[in-house]
């Protein structure tokens, strides 16, 4: 029988991941949140589309209130969690919904599991791997947050994720979002950004998806720039992409209200047995 509600815990490949799951549909919408979040930053698609349609945010594992053990991290150990999560639930295909990370272990994933994906949505995010002086970039980055530990990370995360006009504006959801990175454990913050650093690149997987696929980008995203998601949507075939002004690399959040609308009417295009 299913569980629904928010804050729900189920085992799974040896961890414990903390899940909400709401509304109703026969195809779920899986929300895969970014670095260093936690699935309440799709709190505002949530509360958003439980009216129409079945919901479901998770922690990754290490993030929120999911667990994590001893296996170093990556993308693929994420894409894992994530196959074994939906067979927990019983859930055959899903649409899955990436963010900046979470667009990474989604693309990881299709590669591997292509039939457990009815339709894919990639927000703010890229299928490039690190260039060496990113990957240098993170290694001192590593070393700063074992030495200082996570407040100086933080303060300059937020000022590089948020367009200015967020930063001036909404400055209740920039405080929660910063409290939400230093509520994270700087071990799996820094185990993390190590598993970012060693990704691969999966530019070479667009051309072979053939489900239906909308790419959204804040213009003023300077994490994963606009130039990438563009990139995205001109190698996929029959995409369909949108990038949201006044938005940064949180466009979900930033412009939660246009985003909305967006994946709202890409769902309700698709054609759901």
């Amino acid at each position: 029988m299913r569980t629904t509600g928010n804050d729900i815990e189920i085992k799974v490949n040896g961890i414990t991941i903390c899940y909400d799951d709401l509304g109703e549909g026969s195809i779920p919408i899986v929300f895969i949140h970014g670095f260093p979040f936690d699935k309440s930053m799709w709190q505002p698609q949530m509360d958003f589309l439980k009216k129409t349609n079945r919901v479901i945010a998770y922690d990754i594992r290490g993030f929120g209130k999911s667990t994590a053990d001893n296996e170093e991290a990556s993308m693929g150990l994420f894409g894992d969690d994530l196959i074994k999560f939906m067979d927990a639930l019983f859930i055959n295909k899903a649409i899955i919904c990436g963010l900046s990370m979470g667009g990474y272990i989604l693309l990881n994933t299709l590669d591997r599991y292509p039939n457990r994906f009815e339709a894919i949505i990639l927000s703010d995010t890229q299928c490039i791997a690190d260039t060496s002086e990113a990957k240098e970039k993170r290694k001192k980055t590593i070393k700063q947050i074992e030495a200082e530990g996570l407040n100086n990370f933080t303060e300059l995360f937020i000022q590089n994720i948020f367009c200015k006009e967020s930063l001036n504006d909404k400055k209740v959801l920039v405080e929660k979002i910063k409290k939400i990175i230093l509520s994270t454990s700087s071990e799996i913050i820094t185990g993390t950004l190590n598993a970012l650093a060693k990704r691969h690149e999966m530019c070479f997987l667009l051309r072979e998806i053939s489900i239906p696929t909308l790419v959204l980008c804040g213009k003023e995203d300077i994490i994963t720039p606009l130039i990438q998601s563009e990139f995205l949507h001109n190698n996929i075939r029959n995409s369909i992409f949108h990038s949201l002004d006044a938005a940064g690399h949180l466009s979900n959040l930033e412009q939660a209200d246009e985003f909305n609308i967006h994946i709202y009417n890409f769902i309700s295009s698709l054609s759901i047995e």
